[in-house]
């Protein structure tokens, strides 16, 4: 049996070394160092002691870049330790178990969803359904997504209340063959050095009551066929 004294850093026999993997539960992910790494206590061994911090394999890792998901306290992990001494472990990924289970199933058994979800409940899915492949990045009231529907070549996006798109350039908004509509309450448009509409075809202005012009410095109307009834 391993002493508590080599997992928090009191031995370095060579009959004290562990080869292979363990399972654990993490205790702490507030690293002082800023390492990204955790701490974690071995329900075999003591439901109190804590190793000492241990770094967390990534799939991507470098200098201020890589993939960032860090184990939450009471995860179940799955640890290693450098040339088998416990000193030094090191976690090589979370486990499900029957308490903590995944945020999805492959009931189908047909294995077409890949899902990110946070521990809040914000979502990103990979859907590979056949014919219905599409990507879906969700907050956790299910309210307000981002959806991109391949099939179909769409793009929606909905929020339950504002949407706000801001640039220190411009905005440019296009479509090669399809028309623009705005459908809303009331629309407002506030330009600060000027505003021009032009149209390859007709311009239709129309209002149920009545439409007012103001300007401060006067109405100017050009057009050699102009008509008003």
């Amino acid at each position: 049996m391993i002493g508590m004294d080599v997992l928090l850093g009191n031995g370095n026999s060579q009959n004290d070394r562990i080869y292979g993997i363990t399972i654990a539960i993490v205790t702490n992910n507030n690293d002082p160092d800023k390492l990204g790494r955790v701490k974690v206590k071995f329900p075999w061994l003591s439901d109190t002691d804590e190793s000492d911090w241990a770094r967390v394999l990534s799939p991507m890792a470098g200098r201020q870049r890589g993939l960032y998901l860090l184990p939450e306290v009471d995860d179940e992990v799955l640890v290693a330790f450098e040339q088998g001494d416990p000193r030094f472990p090191y976690v090589l990924g979370s486990l499900w178990n029957g308490q903590d289970k995944p945020p999805t199933t492959n009931d189908d058994g047909k294995n077409n969803q890949r899902l990110f979800k946070s521990r809040s409940g914000h979502t990103i899915l990979f859907d590979d359904t056949q014919g219905a492949e599409k990507i879906v990045i969700q907050d956790k009231t299910n309210n307000n997504e981002i959806s991109i529907d391949s099939k179909n070549n769409v793009i929606t996006i909905k929020s339950e209340k504002d949407i706000a798109i801001e640039a220190k350039g411009n905005i440019s908004l296009s479509t090669s063959s399809g028309n623009v509509a705005i459908d809303c309450g009331k629309f407002s448009v506030n330009a600060q050095k000027g505003i021009e509409i032009q149209t390859k075809a007709t311009c239709d202005i129309a209002a149920n009551t009545s439409i007012g012009i103001k300007c401060l410095a006067g109405v100017k109307i050009n057009d050699g066929a102009l008509e008003v009834t």
